[in-house]
């Protein structure tokens, strides 16, 4: 299973994702889930994946396939030199669509599920900052102001906090904390969802990554944090009324 988390804020755009995959109890291994892009100055684009790894895989191949072809042919449209994110998005669906008509069926046949989705999260100039959630299908919808977070994966652990705390006012460093915290829920929660976790950080405006890093499982910011937001959950736990009382 994975746990990806993206959240759009007026500030910029924050995105977290694990790194484990489960095919089975005795099957588990690892794979990065976030992938970034970035012409400085222009533009900077993050995807996440969840669902069949077969399929987001040859969807990542083809994205970078169209990237490499526009060396050489530079009126090839691609992720990197369209005119909007809505485009990117609409390219990304476009590469979903492709391979779950490709291999779906046969990938059904074998008892497996193709099923996947892929948060793309970024900013071009002269656009504002999007985050879009793209279905198997190949459809996407747009996160707004009264939706401004998505989750894919196994979401169901992490998503109170995010409820209670992102809004569009939201500060970066609020957002941050809020995924961490997001994150740590379930990683305590489902065992299919495993570190190291990767964090990226956009800036509204600067069209470019300000944070692109791995945190591994001794990394002692986020150990701060699980330990911080435990404390305060049993502080809150114990200053609640008695029921019965």
């Amino acid at each position: 299973m994975t746990y990806c988390v993206a959240v759009r804020v007026d500030q910029g755009l924050v995105l977290l994702s694990d790194t484990r995959t489960n095919a089975g109890m005795d099957n588990i291994a690892r794979f990065r889930k976030m992938f970034t892009y970035e012409v400085p100055g222009d533009r900077a684009i993050a995807l996440m994946c969840s669902g069949n790894l077969s399929i987001t895989q040859e969807v990542k191949t083809c994205l970078s396939r169209q990237i490499k072809i526009s060396h050489d042919t530079p009126d090839t449209e691609t992720i990197l030199n369209c005119k909007t994110m809505h485009r990117v998005a609409q390219i990304v669906g476009e590469a979903m669509q492709e391979m779950q008509h490709r291999y779906r069926d046969t990938i059904e046949m074998q008892g497996a599920g193709a099923d996947a989705s892929i948060l793309i999260a970024g900013q071009r100039k002269g656009g504002k900052p999007r985050l879009y959630l793209v279905y198997s299908a190949g459809n996407f919808i747009e996160a707004t102001a009264d939706t401004p977070f998505f989750q894919i994966g196994e979401h169901k652990y992490g998503k109170p906090i995010l409820d209670r705390i992102i809004k569009p006012e939201t500060t970066i460093d609020d957002a941050v904390k809020a995924v961490c915290v997001s994150m740590d829920s379930t990683l305590r929660s489902n065992l299919s969802v495993g570190m190291p976790l990767d964090l990226a950080v956009i800036d509204t405006e600067a069209f470019k990554f300000r944070v692109r890093r791995r945190i591994e499982p001794d990394d002692e910011e986020f150990a701060m944090i699980s330990q911080g937001w435990s404390a305060a959950l049993r502080r809150g736990f114990e200053a609640l009324p008695n029921v019965l009382d």
